[in-house]
């Protein structure tokens, strides 16, 4: 089997420094392992010549120094983030998701939900210029073809609150999938709360 020199990268952002070496000194490589959202990190494998190291922990990193040797090493996210302030900063906004929910046959947000609401437009607020994809689902009461109806003006309602805040229409996909992707797997004629729904994807 052939060696991997670096493995599948899940949930994670791997980090290359390279300081431009002044006069005779060697540059400093250094390899670190973010964790991604949930705070787990993925695998890498850092190979140089027949030394291998395993980083699979969040800011595990791997360097080499003046001697050329590689040097594991655990840094802290502080000292991560200073060091690759530029880097980190120039990154785009990592992508998230929310869901809002219904009252039963209309296009008017629950209670629950039109207080979380405000948290979404302040999330949406910080994204300078986001892309958002708003899909509408109903449950299982009432006709297949007025759910797709119905899902449809969930959507678009959710994504008039989206424009009201100043994120450009066009910037904002709707689709309606009645109630074909529910949630909560019901029979016919259901009254399921979680399968009248918004999802809002945002990158």
């Amino acid at each position: 089997m052939p060696v991997v020199v670096v493995a599948a990268i899940i949930a994670a952002m791997v980090l290359l420094h390279d300081a431009p070496p002044p006069q005779k000194q060697a540059s400093e490589e250094i390899v670190v392992v973010m964790p991604g959202p949930d705070g787990r990190a993925g695998t890498v494998v850092v190979q140089r010549g027949e030394r291998r190291q395993l980083l699979d922990q969040p800011y595990a990193a791997s360097r080499i120094r003046g001697d050329g040797q590689p040097e594991a090493a655990t840094l802290s996210e502080g000292e991560v983030r200073a060091a690759f302030a530029a880097t980190l900063g120039a990154l785009p906004a990592r992508p998230v998701s929310f869901q809002l929910y219904f009252v039963t046959g209309k296009d008017e947000l629950t209670d629950e939900s039109r207080g979380q609401l405000q948290s979404v437009l302040a999330e949406l607020r910080q994204r300078p210029v986001p892309d958002v994809v708003v899909i509408g689902h109903t449950d299982t009461v009432g006709a297949a073809d007025a759910n797709d109806r119905l899902s449809v003006q969930r959507a678009e309602r959710v994504k008039g609150f989206l424009v009201g805040i100043g994120i450009p229409a066009a910037r904002i996909q709707t689709a309606g999938r009645g109630e074909r992707e529910l949630l909560v797997p019901t029979a016919d004629n259901v009254a399921e709360g979680r399968n009248r729904r918004v999802e809002i994807n945002v990158r």
